[in-house]
């Protein structure tokens, strides 16, 4: 069964879509949840919350799954998966903290729902009804790959038909001590549907989902790669990375332009090379998140939507 991608929603400071996410040299403005969502529903809500609603909401309208603000498809059989490493930690470590000092009594009790590790997730399909699967992948840097390995699996199992992939990570004070720097302060998300599906309610393919690798070092995890995919015209992948990657290709490091990714690291990834196919260029895209570390390497490949004849490997 063959998988794509429909839709594309980006949410990062200064690139709203994923023709300006491939081509930014650096980030924009901060986005503004208020100006994208509207002021409504945003009250309470930690910035990784917004920022993946804002992602998830243009992803939607992009893949013609919510049009005026309704649900075009039924929302029993779309699932949500949502990578995010740092997600709500600002929330968490303020309850754990007002706790420590004060007790339970202390603590708002419009904060005790936002401490929870599903809150983006949950968030996302309450605002629109999504009841299909909800899932939140917490992987490392490899998580947003993952994400997108586990969305596929849904759609093959047959327990969604439509998928919502959103990677968010927060740049807030918590969040950057324990990375040790400034993170990215947006999402971007992909609606996954196999190609069946989307022939058949007319969606626009933007790219076809190829084979899906993982490993505990590059060389090895690329190496399985390219026993079963064609050689990459350009690859995405962070500069860790790069030493053990073959020479004489583009290798796009996004977070020399974004700062630290994260677990948004490889949903990021993968709107970038969509939004260089959409401006026509060569594929297939290789996409590799996570260095030689003991979170491992996970690793994905896109291909052009003009390839969506033929077969794909397993993911």
């Amino acid at each position: 069964m063959m998988m794509t991608v429909t839709g594309v929603g980006v949410a990062l400071p200064g690139a709203d879509s994923a023709t300006a996410l491939a081509t930014a040299s650096r980030p924009g403005d901060a986005v503004e949840p208020a100006a994208v969502l509207g002021k409504k529903g945003l009250r309470y809500k930690d910035r990784a919350t917004q920022l993946g609603l804002c992602a998830a909401q243009r992803v939607l309208t992009d893949a013609g799954l919510l049009a005026d603000g309704v649900l075009t498809v039924d929302g029993t059989r779309t699932a949500v998966l949502v990578s995010s490493n740092l997600g709500n930690v600002d929330t968490v470590c303020r309850v754990v903290r007002t706790i420590a000092d004060e007790g339970t009594h202390g603590v708002s009790p419009m904060d005790t729902p936002n401490a929870s590790s599903n809150i983006i997730a949950s968030e996302i399909a309450i605002r629109w009804g999504l009841k299909g699967p909800n899932l939140m992948l917490c992987n490392g840097p490899a998580s947003g790959l993952d994400a997108v390995r586990w969305g596929a699996a849904l759609l093959r199992s047959g327990r969604a038909d439509h998928v919502v992939v959103v990677g968010v990570e927060p740049d807030n004070e918590i969040a950057r001590g324990l990375v040790g720097g400034p993170l990215v302060d947006g999402a971007a998300a992909l609606v996954l549907e196999s190609a069946r599906a989307a022939e058949a309610r007319g969606a626009t393919v933007r790219a076809v989902i190829g084979a899906h690798t993982r490993g505990l070092d590059v060389a090895g995890t690329i190496a399985e790669l390219a026993e079963v995919e064609a050689e990459p015209a350009a690859w995405y992948a962070p500069a860790g990375a790069a030493p053990a990657l073959p020479k004489g290709l583009p290798v796009h490091d996004l977070a020399a332009v974004w700062g630290e990714l994260s677990g948004a690291l490889g949903v990021v990834q993968c709107a970038a090379a969509i939004g260089a196919l959409d401006a026509g260029a060569d594929g297939p895209m290789w996409l590799v998140a996570g260095t030689d570390s003991d979170d491992g390497v996970a690793t994905l490949v896109l291909r052009p939507p003009v390839t969506a004849g033929v077969q794909p490997a397993a993911v």
